[in-house]
């Protein structure tokens, strides 16, 4: 029976990466492919790519940052390990980054077709990311500032003023890769307000460990080259300190509690966090054990 069982899953893997390969794209089409997220600090920007290869699971993960989204820093981070999530650590990597899980899952199409891209065309799509910035930095939008520096070599880079400090940029690409209007004050045209500090604790997830090799096109994902590709995205599992777990999930420990509509709004924009659910709910015990319907004090 248990053999029948797995010959089934094995079966049902094999026709859920059975679809074929999607049509090579064209360097217009990828440029505007990456355009929304082409700005995004390198180490970012790493982990996005990454997780775009894992469309299927992001709605699932923007889903349980939701219902998390009073945790931060090593809390946060200690969750995320005791709750045995299905997800590719790529995708967990993003939990905290509520607005980049909000920008890939409300279009999962564009989201879907991102990562299709990066699987089949990974040099083109680089070179994309390429393209759109320097038609920012040569329209004066995308400098150095006081959350991220620029740098505009060959190839450029951009990478965080403070390595545990990440800030998630928001622009809109129909501003900032074209020629600025007469008068139009080009610093307004990138927004830096959404810092998320990571610090130590998402190391395992990679974080501190991600960067790019433009020159050789190669994308490092926690120190090591992505290698994931159309061909062995069944199969392929990249060396992360944490792994994606196949078990079933343990009983929820930590308080539900929904992002409300202020809060949502807030990220949305691009606005500092607005967190309105930092007092633990009623009922629970002093010593933060629980209150016996499976609520613990964080």
């Amino acid at each position: 029976m248990k053999l029948k069982t797995a010959i089934l899953t094995a079966v049902f893997a094999g026709l859920a990466f059975a679809q074929p390969q999607p049509p090579l794209m064209r360097p217009a089409d990828l440029d505007h492919l990456v355009a929304p997220i082409a700005l995004y600090p390198d180490p970012l920007l790493a982990q996005v790519l990454a997780a775009a290869t894992y469309s299927d699971q992001l709605t699932d993960a923007q889903r349980w940052a939701d219902e998390h989204h009073y945790l931060t820093g090593q809390a946060l981070a200690d969750a995320i390990a005791n709750d045995q999530l299905p997800f590719d650590p790529s995708v967990q990597a993003l939990l905290p980054f509520p607005s980049v899980l909000d920008t890939m899952t409300r279009d999962l199409n564009w989201t879907q077709q991102l990562g299709d891209a990066f699987l089949d065309q990974q040099q083109d799509v680089m070179d994309a990311v390429q393209r759109m910035r320097r038609q920012a930095a040569d329209f004066g939008y995308l400098r150095s500032s006081g959350q991220v520096v620029v740098s505009t070599g060959p190839y450029i880079s951009i990478t965080p003023v403070n390595p545990g400090l990440i800030y998630v940029p928001y622009y809109d690409p129909g501003v900032v890769f074209v020629a600025p209007r007469p008068g139009f004050a080009v610093r307004a045209g990138i927004r830096f307000n959404f810092g998320v500090n990571l610090g130590v604790a998402f190391q395992p997830w990679g974080w501190g460990y991600n960067r790019f090799d433009w020159g050789s096109h190669v994308l490092i994902v926690n120190n090591a080259p992505w290698r994931r590709t159309w061909s062995n995205r069944a199969t392929y599992v990249h060396p992360y300190t944490v792994r994606r777990s196949a078990a079933s999930r343990p009983p929820e420990r930590h308080v539900i509690e929904q992002r409300n509509e202020r809060e949502r709004q807030a990220y949305q924009r691009g606005d500092r966090r607005i967190e309105q659910h930092r007092a633990p709910p009623r009922g629970r015990d002093e010593k933060g054990k629980g209150d016996g319907k499976g609520n613990d004090r964080r």
